[in-house]
């Protein structure tokens, strides 16, 4: 089972990273379908594709309005797109308005809510929670035989945060990071993640490894985060793993 990073950043495209976008093709599913999201068509290759949105700011959902692409091109003849029910109204009324984008996609539209907190997309266990975001996300815990995956972003990271126990113990966990420790102030403050936050909770909630993400476009060097610095601080308190996301970044799942 292979993670594909397709965009990495948050906010807005840079040079080196579009915005948030990771699709899993052996089961078919996709997480966000930020602008990284053009960069699904190679990795399609039978008739259903799953979109797990986490919320609809637009960083995280532009990606949506190039799936036209995909029918023609691609073995592609479904779309699916889960959300919470007032996401998916925001989306058909605005994002798809006429006046934005004249043309509706053939999407078949899910509302979270009603699929219960627990479903299976084929052969994945898919269980969503609720995030504490201006206005409002959702994390994902993804469930396979032989290992597990989180997805958690556009959170604050706290000790309290009532999705740690929904993914207490996950093989991988993707969460975001969107500021280094300088930035903890700003990063309270727009609903997002510092680096130490992220490593202490994480080895808190025993994650063995962590794959990091949703980066601030501005930080455009090697170690966007100052991993370095706060993975010293924190020595005794990371996970086993800690991976910075990086476009075109592929993860092994399976490779324990």
């Amino acid at each position: 089972m292979k993670l594909h990073c397709l965009g990495t950043a948050g906010y807005h495209p840079s040079e080196t990273r579009h915005t948030s976008c990771y699709a899993l093709p052996e089961c078919d599913l996709v997480l966000d379908a930020g602008s990284g999201f053009f960069r699904v068509a190679p990795l399609i290759t039978r008739p259903d594709l799953h979109i797990l949105l986490s919320h609809t700011h637009l960083d995280h959902v532009f990606g949506l309005t190039f799936v036209l692409d995909l029918l023609p091109t691609t073995p592609l003849e479904r779309i699916h797109v889960y959300a919470q029910r007032k996401k998916i109204e925001a989306l058909c009324s605005h994002l798809f308005h006429e006046d934005l984008f004249p043309v509706m996609p053939p999407i078949e539209w899910h509302a979270l809510e009603d699929l219960g907190d627990v479903f299976s997309v084929g052969e994945t266990r898919v269980a969503w929670f609720p995030l504490q975001h201006p206005g409002g996300s959702v994390g994902y815990r993804l469930d396979w035989n032989f290992t597990s995956l989180a997805y958690v972003t556009d959170t604050t990271s706290r000790e309290d945060a009532e999705y740690w126990g929904h993914i207490q113990g996950v093989e991988w966990l993707l969460h975001e990071c969107n500021f280094s420790d300088r930035y903890r102030e700003l990063a309270i403050r727009t609903g997002h993640s510092w680096t130490s936050a992220v490593l202490e909770n994480a080895a808190r909630a025993k994650i063995r490894r962590l794959l990091l993400s949703h980066f601030n476009p501005l930080e455009t060097g090697v170690d966007p985060i100052e991993l370095g610095a706060a993975t010293a601080k924190n020595l005794k308190r990371t996970p086993e793993q800690i991976l910075l996301a990086s476009d075109l970044l592929i993860v092994d799942l399976a490779r324990l």
